[in-house]
């Protein structure tokens, strides 16, 4: 109504204001060039406030015309028949003009109203589009919806078992009250619609999907339009279909986490019960042995089975220690004690632990004198070597040579253990590190090395394999240098 009235005003006033301009020249002008001019107030008229304004834009253009351009003047009387047939004239192609002009207004009008309907409609959808978790999409929805749409307050709920869960919410809360009335045990009907409410009434709008109903929006305070009521009942099916996808992909996580678990499961039961069979068995025959042994035992003997029970002993505490610090390193609560040492102490420290089960095999120790000390935590990176070097006894011959070389490689401490083995292949060299993997064919694997590098990459470094220059296979990992400042800690 307002926009009718300010488009007839605007016409009237036009109408009224090129008729005073063109008064003191209208002996000079033709009835045909002011019927012209005055074409002008009716299409203003029509844009502003439709047809109903044109209409009144008509008259007064008509008024304007026969007043002051038609003698006589100003009366409302004709003086020939010529003259009425202009004002008859003026008075229907005005109405054609304003008819055309209102329709062609009122397709523009549309097509933007479309236009910005659309590109809502997208920045909503494309909301949607993108990967998101549950959480994230739900809170994406009620953003989107308060934003768009300039509403008070937007809630979703979804169900929980026979209950509705508040899942997302933006800016005004509902109240216990209005919660309870959407309750579907509260016996109290809900228009699940986008039909015309009271402002201040809650509007709900239903989520439906391939398999039911996903959730509720509760919206406060949306007086739409038809447009825009579309555009939310459009934005409710996409939503729907989101959050059933979004829902879907976590359960289908959850599906593979749960797998995968079990299957670490099966691989930690496989490469525990394996490394530990080794030395439990070893122990268990010495102890049998020498509580019932089938013949007399020299001392000699005796001291070889209990330095037999004491080694193998060790090494599973190694074992047992190096699996907790694992873990506490994955669950990130295991700190550092870095400190300053040098690398041939780390050597060895690490080969006269296992010297017992070194035995006669010889070991080649070749670090510089000027290679500088590493910041490190000792024992971790010492059970590494001690890793890395049973792992070299386990799989070359006893009468074989270990080689461990250290040295500088792009500002890092390059330390190497090589035997003469046979080797890893080149499609196992990647998952040999692979926590709990053993290979059916005998290769290498376990969990010295998946310890191993854990530890190594605690540390920020790197470890690898690769083959020996005899043949066999050589273990290699980096260490930072030892720092001015971290030098004393």
């Amino acid at each position: 109504m307002r926009r009718a009235l300010t488009g007839s005003m605007v016409g009237i006033v036009l109408a009224v204001g090129l008729g005073a301009a063109l008064i003191p020249v209208r002996s000079h002008l033709s009835v045909a060039t002011v019927a012209l001019v005055l074409v002008l107030p009716v299409v203003s008229g029509v844009i502003i406030g439709g047809f109903r304004a044109g209409v009144v834009s008509v008259i007064a253009g008509f008024l304007v015309y026969d007043l002051g351009f038609l003698p006589p003047y100003y009366r409302l009387t004709v003086g020939s028949p010529q003259n009425w047939v202009a004002l008859g004239v003026y008075a229907a192609v005005m109405l054609l003009v304003g008819r055309v002009v209102s329709r062609l207004e009122t397709a523009r009008t549309q097509a933007q109203n479309s236009a910005v309907e659309s590109n809502r409609l997208f920045e909503l959808s494309e909301l949607l589009v993108t990967d998101r978790s549950v959480d994230d999409l739900l809170k994406a929805i009620v953003r989107a919806v308060r934003t768009v749409f300039d509403v008070a307050g937007v809630t979703l709920l979804v169900p929980d078992g026979d209950r509705l869960a508040i899942a997302a919410t933006a800016g005004e809360l509902l109240s216990r009250d209005e919660l309870q009335g959407l309750e579907p045990l509260s016996g109290v009907p809900v228009r699940l619609d986008t039909g015309p409410v009271a402002p201040e009434s809650i509007r709900t709008v239903v989520l439906t999907a391939a398999e039911g109903p996903v959730g509720i929006l509760a919206m406060r305070g949306m007086e739409a339009s038809t447009e825009d009521r579309a555009v939310l009942r459009t934005f409710a099916n996409h939503a729907a279909l989101a959050l059933e996808r979004a829902q879907l992909r976590d359960r289908a996580v959850r599906s593979e986490l749960l797998e995968e678990i079990d299957r670490l499961r099966h691989s930690l039961v496989g490469a525990v019960s394996h490394d530990l069979r080794t030395p439990l068995a070893t122990m268990k025959v010495a102890s049998s042995i020498l509580l019932d042994p089938p013949t007399p035992l020299s001392e000699s003997d005796m001291y070889e089975l209990h330095g037999l029970i004491d080694l193998e002993t060790d090494r599973l505490t190694r074992l047992v220690t190096s699996l907790l610090d694992m873990t506490r390193i994955d669950a990130g609560v295991l700190e550092l004690r870095k400190t300053s040492v040098a690398v041939v102490d780390l050597v060895n420290d690490a080969v006269s632990a296992l010297r017992s089960a070194l035995g006669d095999r010889p070991v080649d120790v070749s670090i510089p004198d000027t290679l500088p000390a590493v910041r490190v935590d000792r024992d971790l990176i010492g059970q590494v070597l001690a890793n890395l070097i049973e792992n070299a006894i386990r799989h070359a011959p006893s009468s074989t040579m270990i080689a461990i070389e250290a040295d500088l490689c792009g500002g890092r401490v390059a330390l190497s253990i090589t035997d003469s083995g046979p080797g890893v292949p080149d499609d196992e060299r990647e998952t040999v590190f692979n926590r709990f993997v053993r290979f059916d064919t005998g290769g290498r694997g376990g969990l010295g090395l998946a310890i191993a590098k854990t530890f190594v990459e605690a540390h920020g470094e790197r470890i690898w394999v690769e083959e020996g220059p005899d043949g066999g296979a050589r273990f290699t990992f980096t260490l930072p240098l030892a720092t001015s400042t971290g030098s004393g800690e």
